[in-house]
């Protein structure tokens, strides 16, 4: 497969889309990934009234530009105000919690849900 073009995404044009089973706590509009050809996946997010668990698949780097995003792992509260970034490794166990939170994610690899 072919990498896209160069392009600039439009926040007013993104389309966050329910995430997983979680509805309308966890929305995602995706910036790029493995539909574009390449191994980084991007995008950004929106958390309402969340608190749910997830183990992370993938390596991930989460930066807030709006709000506040808690992450719970085992007893510890990983805390990130805007502008605020969080790094989380591949096989992390945790629970996100936001009351109102918009987020860019970026992680490694994109295609992580894909079977071997």
């Amino acid at each position: 497969m072919n990498k896209s073009a160069a392009r600039v995404q439009k926040f007013s044009e993104m389309q966050f889309q329910p995430r997983f089973e979680y509805g309308d706590q966890a929305q995602a509009a995706v910036i790029c990934g493995p539909e574009d050809g390449v191994e980084l996946g991007a995008g950004m997010g929106r958390l309402t009234n969340a608190k749910f668990p997830w183990t992370i698949k993938y390596d991930e780097v989460l930066v807030v530009l709006e709000g506040e995003l808690r992450i719970h792992i085992g007893g510890d509260v990983l805390s990130a105000k805007q502008h605020d970034s969080i790094f989380l490794p591949a096989g992390t166990a945790l629970e996100y919690e936001a009351e109102s939170a918009l987020i860019l994610f970026a992680i490694h690899p994109a295609n992580w849900a894909k079977p071997e």
